[in-house]
This record gives C-alpha cells, structure tokens and sequence, in this order.
C-alpha cells in the first residue's frame, strides 16, 4: 500500500491533513496498564511491517541522532468486545494491514509464545483486547464504525 503525500495548507505549522489513518482500537474494559502495553505492542506490528508510515530519523541541536517516529498521529479509539469483534471482522474484509492483542497474549512471556497462543484459536474465536489498523482514511473509518475516541 503506498501512502499519499500528506496535504499541507500553506502555512509551516499548519496542521497536516493525512489521506491515510493509523488508528488503534482498544477494549473499554481494559486497566491502564494493559491499554499502554497492548498499544505499544499494536503498534510496533505496524511500524515494523509497513515501511511508508515511518518519517525520518530526529536529531537534536547537538546532533544527537534519534530513531524515527511514525510520520503521522496514532489515534487511539475504544469499544465493547462486540465492538473489537465487528472491526476485526471489517479490516480483514477491507484487506487493511492489520496486527491484533488477544487476551491469551496477558499471559505469555515471549515472542514465539504469543505466536503461538494467537495460532492455537480460529479467527472467529479470537478474544481481541486491541486491534491496530493501517490504510485509506476512509477504510479505516469504516473499520472503526461504533467505536468512540479514548478519553
């Protein structure tokens, strides 16, 4: 998927209006904790994986060099559990880049025991805690249908 150049409006601290959309989508009844961790993990997926959405490395004024960032705002989203269910189901239909958090993953201690844990459980029985999503603004709008920005 090749991102589009992101929309300026003239001024240089203007707000930058992206034509695609990385969003995250959490379950409501998560601890604070579990949001922060299942987010960071959501996210690292998609940075990982999609090449476009990752701006250019950052140096301070003293020329200290820092990793790159996403190039464009996460925005952070959640909903019931039917909620998560019905989105998931969407981003798979629509074919969006995708990376999920089931509730199994709590309870793992490394990388190829979450693996594991998400392939041990068919698709429809997967319990999804979160859900990060990658594409066109308006597909992942649709993804997002009945969720509501987290507080």
């Amino acid at each position: 998927m090749n991102a589009e150049a992101p929309v300026h409006d003239g001024a240089a601290d203007a707000p930058v209006r992206f034509d695609t959309k990385i969003a995250v989508l959490l379950r409501e009844d998560l601890e604070t904790w579990q949001r922060l961790n299942v987010t960071a993990f959501l996210v690292s997926g998609l940075g990982s994986q999609l090449p476009e959405v990752i701006g250019e490395p950052y140096k301070d004024a003293d020329g200290v060099p820092y990793l790159p960032m996403f190039r464009q705002p996460v925005l952070v989203f959640e909903g019931t559990k039917e909620t998560l269910t019905a989105a998931h189901s969407r981003a798979l239909s629509r074919a969006l880049p995708r990376a999920l958090f089931t509730s199994d993953l709590f309870a793992t201690g490394h990388d190829g025991a979450n693996r594991a844990a998400v392939r041990a459980v068919g698709t429809d029985a997967l319990d999804l805690v979160g859900l990060a999503v990658y594409g066109p603004r308006n597909a992942v709008d649709k993804v997002l249908k009945g969720a509501r920005m987290h507080p």
